[in-house]
């Protein structure tokens, strides 16, 4: 049983990594600097890859249970603060996922026994900005920079495996709640600091998951053999942005009356700001359907099962 994960030192991919291997699975990471991915869990290999074609590392997919394909730049950066989303910014956002979308495809035409499944990242930005209302897998995408990129290029970037009789499912994340890395240390700050409090007006709607059920939902997606096409990957207790300050507060015993004004955040992050203040609320209906329980759907004990 070999999964292949691109993307695979991120967070989702080092929980995941960590999870299979647990169970006995072969597990080989996909990255640029074999040689640096260190502290990678016991038994889980990294091979090269040039993130672009096949080459070096395409034998591995013959026979494999998987394919997980996590690659992609970060959306908001790697510094602790939200990086600008300038023309560059875009392109490196843009090509970091078709290309190692367009290396998975070639790797799988290359096979003769196909993998069994490739689970493809996508993001709940596919959606664009709908307010108050409830968006299942059968929403349309929104026009905003994210979800013409999630719809039109990040999630067709692998679609062609399903004319070579691969299974696929499309794992549209929301925000995942992890201490290790992702948006929650950046939130957290603030109110350790007694400065926290909601962001913008508030209104707008968090979809989160847990880093639990994140790892837990993309592995029942790649045993599940009638799993295919798209799934939101958020809890189904969404809560407004105020709800989710407020939550954070009562767990850390902090106030939560300081908001961050919206235009403050528009002049300091531009484009990359309207994802903070307009949201979405995305619901999970396919992947409960098929079975999927969540092992955390409030959002304050999911905050409390990571720190508090």
């Amino acid at each position: 049983m070999r999964v292949i994960i691109t993307g695979g030192t991120g967070l989702i991919g080092s929980a995941l990594a960590q999870n299979l291997v647990s169970d006995g699975y072969e597990v080989i990471i996909l990255t640029r600097s074999p040689k640096r991915a260190t502290g990678l869990p016991a038994g889980v290999r990294a091979e090269g890859w040039d993130a672009r074609t096949a080459d070096g590392w395409g034998k591995w997919v013959e026979g494999a249970t998987a394919i997980v394909n996590l690659a992609g730049a970060s959306v908001a950066g790697e510094a602790f603060l939200p990086a600008r989303w300038t023309d560059e910014r875009k392109r490196l956002l843009r090509d970091s996922r078709i290309r190692a979308g367009e290396a998975v495809v070639e790797a799988v035409e290359r096979a003769e026994q196909k993998p069994g499944v490739v689970i493809q990242a996508s993001g709940i930005g596919y959606y664009g900005f709908h307010g108050n209302e409830v968006l299942d897998e059968g929403a349309p995408p929104g026009h905003d920079f994210l979800a013409r990129l999630a719809a039109f290029e990040w999630e067709p970037s692998t679609a062609a495996v399903e004319a070579l009789g691969v299974r696929r499912a499309v794992v549209r994340t929301g925000v995942v709640l992890a201490t290790e890395g992702g948006a929650l240390p950046r939130q957290l700050l603030p109110f350790r600091l007694f400065v926290g409090g909601p962001m913008g007006s508030g209104k707008q709607w968090v979809s989160w998951i847990h880093l639990v059920d994140e790892v837990g939902a993309i592995r029942f997606l790649i045993e599940h053999p009638e799993a295919e096409g798209a799934f939101n990957l958020a809890a189904p207790g969404t809560v407004t942005n105020a709800q989710f300050a407020q939550a954070i507060g009562r767990v850390l015993k902090r106030p939560s009356l300081v908001p961050l004004p919206g235009f403050v955040m528009k002049m300091a992050f531009g484009e990359v700001a309207e994802i903070l203040l307009e949201g979405q609320r995305a619901e999970p209906r396919r992947l409960q359907e098929l079975g999927y329980r969540f092992r955390f759907s409030d959002a304050e004990a999911a905050l409390r099962d990571l720190v508090g």
